[in-house]
């Protein structure tokens, strides 16, 4: 019996659109100013000691540090200093208003449907976890962060990897088969099935691709699959 619900954001909570359209943009047109003015702050100074670590760029240059920045958001990178630096730079924006996360909303209503029935709910995003948390806490349908139970990022481990998946049962302490792991990439899919989760390929546009899987156009389909078990 499923017992856990580990979910994706891009493509499957929300649309890829709006990470790619939305808060990428914003974080590359408000981080050079952010940095530059916080570069001082604990917070920021930790993340751009890492930029320069991962870059090989003088830890002294500012300019070169937002430089490597700016490229790796048009790279859409997978650092995990970079993802924090973004999730400070969003807060910013979702807190005076200019930026509301996006969620479907057969999503909205099925994570408060499965919190209701006593399912346990976690994402796993390459975003930072302060960025899940700003994105779900600011939804254009209200605040869902009351629905989780938890977070994961990049901190655990690649979202490709079987390792990473391995480590947040541990986290969890449940057995793999109580998870289901939903997600639109199939890479992603296999490392979660390799460390024996159950999973749901989330295929909300174009025409369902040809595999074994369990694969549902949105979150109702899912919640059939639920059931079933």
């Amino acid at each position: 019996m499923i017992r856990v619900i580990l979910t994706d954001i891009e493509g499957t909570t929300s649309s890829i659109s709006f990470v790619h359209d939305v808060l990428f943009p914003y974080a590359a047109q408000h981080l050079p100013a952010y940095v530059r003015a916080n570069a001082g702050e604990p917070g920021v100074a930790e993340q751009l000691d890492a930029v320069a670590e991962q870059s090989g760029v003088d830890r002294d240059d500012l300019d070169a540090l937002v430089a490597v920045l700016q490229q790796w958001i048009r790279e859409d990178r997978k650092s995990t200093p970079l993802k924090a630096l973004q999730g400070q730079v969003w807060e910013d924006g979702y807190r005076t208003g200019e930026l509301k996360g996006h969620i479907y909303p057969d999503a909205a209503d099925y994570l408060q449907r499965w919190h209701d029935r006593g399912l346990r709910l976690f994402v796993y995003s390459s975003g930072s976890v302060q960025a899940q948390k700003l994105l779900f806490g600011h939804t254009t349908e209200g605040d869902f962060t009351p629905f989780f139970s938890g977070y994961f990022d990049t901190r655990i481990g690649g979202k490709k990897e079987a390792d990473s998946y391995r480590a947040i049962l541990e986290e969890l302490g449940v057995e793999p088969a109580t998870v289901l792991f939903l997600s639109d990439v199939e890479d992603e899919l296999e490392a979660a099935e390799s460390a024996g989760m159950r999973t749901a390929w989330l295929v909300r546009d174009g025409d369902p691709p040809r595999t074994s899987r369990f694969v549902a156009r949105d979150f109702a389909e899912v919640d059939t699959l639920l059931r079933a078990r």
